[in-house]
């Protein structure tokens, strides 16, 4: 769907209207609001974070994708160079991927140790409680796709120069290590999944109704002026959404 169409997409237009509400009461309130996009190559995340910004005031938020870490920051405390990213008084922050390679890509891949793993599996949950206590919102969303549709993303970015740009050597990978990354993924939901921080699950084959949900999700979690004044449908499908938190 181009930008053009999006325009012409009344649902689209109706729950971008409650989330240009939702920046305003969030600026007017001086909140602080921290939304993860997690999920495996291709699953549809930087998609999601352009559908979602697409008419929010530039100044109120802020889009973070760190590129791998320099030799600086990888003798840093893991979480260094992502907290100097959280978010102001009044601001959103959305990071593209997140601390939580830490869980996922880097064991499958072997950029880490098991060491590292299980101290960051111990520190992300202390973590992300201070950070909630402290006020913070904190979104965490998972996008998961079928290895069929990873597969056809995958091939379209091979062929599509316009795509060319986001394949990686995790890409290349990503098919022939589909069992490690569900083994790893289920282990993250398992660990760090919290009743205070859940993980929400987007099913994301379909693009459009996915990146939908995520702006449902949002400001389904606040209350603002004028919130459903547009007659748009608020309630999450319970068949593309999913909480996941252990007790």
């Amino acid at each position: 769907m181009n930008l053009h169409s999006l325009e012409d997409d009344q649902e689209y237009i109706n729950l971008q209207t409650e989330l240009v509400r939702l920046q305003q009461h969030i600026k007017q309130t001086n909140q602080r609001v921290l939304i993860l996009f997690e999920g495996r190559d291709t699953a549809g995340k930087g998609g999601a974070i352009m559908r979602f910004i697409r008419f929010l005031n530039p100044r109120l938020f802020k889009v973070v994708a760190l590129s791998k870490p320099t030799e600086k920051e990888s003798g840093q405390w893991y979480f260094q160079r992502y907290i100097e990213h959280l978010p102001g008084p009044g601001e959103m922050v959305l990071f593209d991927r997140s601390w939580y390679n830490r869980s996922v890509v880097e064991p499958v891949m072997g950029f880490c140790t098991k060491k590292q793993y299980n101290l960051f599996n111990k520190q992300v949950v202390q973590l992300e409680k201070m950070l909630i206590d402290d006020g913070i919102h904190v979104f965490k969303f998972w996008f998961s796709i079928d290895a069929e549709e990873q597969k056809r993303r995958l091939e379209e970015r091979v062929h599509n120069p316009l795509k060319q740009w986001k394949l990686s050597s995790v890409d290349v990978e990503a098919q022939s290590r589909w069992a490690d990354f569900t083994k790893y993924k289920e282990a993250m939901f398992k660990k760090t999944a919290t009743p205070q921080s859940p993980w929400v699950v987007i099913k994301g084959n379909e693009r459009d109704i996915a990146r939908k949900e995520v702006i449902r999700y949002v400001v389904n979690r606040f209350d603002y002026d004028k919130k459903g004044d547009t007659n748009e449908r608020l309630t999450l499908d319970d068949t593309i959404v999913t909480e996941i938190f252990n007790k």
